[in-house]
C-alpha cells in the first residue's frame, strides 16, 4: 500500500539522514573516493523509486540499501567495460581493402583510428556504436536513446565529424613531423 506523499518524503528523508554515512563508506571502499558519492546518489535515487518495497527495521534498511549500492556498482562497472571492450574493438576492426599499402600501414591506421575513438565523448562514442556495432537504423537507435529519429541522425552527423576531425589531426601531427599517415617503407 502506497503512503501519501508527504509520509513518503519524509521517510526517505529520515532514510537519508539515517543511512547516507553508511551507504557513502560502503561505497568508497569499493569505488575510488571521487566517484563514491555519485554511486551513493545513483543508489539513493534507486531507494526512493522503491521506496514502498523497504523493509520496516533499521538493520534490513541498511542492507537493503547496501544491496542496491552493490547494484549501482555493478552497473557501472559493466558499462565502464563495455566503454573500455568497444574501444578495443575500434582497435581491431578491419581497414577496408585497398586502403592501407601494407600491414603496418592498416596498423597504424587502426591506432589512429582508436586514439580517435577515445578521444569522442561518451555520447559521441555511444552513437556512433549503435550504427556500426550494434546495426540499428536510425529509428530503432533513437528509440534505445529515448530520442526522435530526426535527433538521432542529426547525432549521428555530429559524432562521425568529431571522429573525421580527431582522425585529421592524427594526420595534421604526423604531418608536422615529416611523415604521412600511409607511409609505404619501399
Amino acid at each position: 500500500m502506497r503512503t501519501s506523499r508527504p509520509d513518503r518524503e519524509q521517510r526517505f528523508r529520515s532514510l537519508y539522514a539515517d543511512t547516507y554515512p553508511h551507504v557513502l563508506r560502503f561505497a568508497q571502499r569499493r569505488v575510488h573516493p571521487s566517484h563514491a558519492e555519485d554511486v551513493a546518489a545513483d543508489a539513493f535515487l534507486v531507494a526512493w523509486r522503491r521506496l514502498d518495497q523497504a523493509p520496516p527495521g533499521a538493520a534490513d534498511l541498511r542492507a537493503w540499501l547496501f544491496g542496491i549500492t552493490r547494484n549501482c556498482l555493478l552497473n557501472t562497472r559493466r558499462g565502464l567495460g563495455r566503454q573500455d571492450a568497444l574501444a578495443v574493438r575500434i582497435a581491431v576492426v578491419g581497414t577496408p581493402a585497398g586502403i592501407a599499402a601494407s600491414e603496418e600501414d592498416a596498423t597504424a591506421q587502426r591506432l589512429d583510428l582508436a586514439a580517435a575513438w577515445g578521444r569522442l565523448s561518451a555520447r559521441e562514442q555511444e552513437t556512433l556504436a549503435l550504427t556500426v556495432f550494434d546495426q540499428l537504423s536510425s529509428a530503432r537507435a533513437a528509440t534505445v536513446l529515448g530520442i526522435s529519429a530526426a535527433s538521432y541522425r542529426l547525432r549521428l552527423l555530429r559524432a562521425r565529424r568529431a571522429l573525421r576531425r580527431h582522425l585529421d589531426h592524427a594526420d595534421d601531427a604526423l604531418a608536422a613531423l615529416g611523415l604521412t599517415a600511409v607511409e609505404n617503407p619501399s
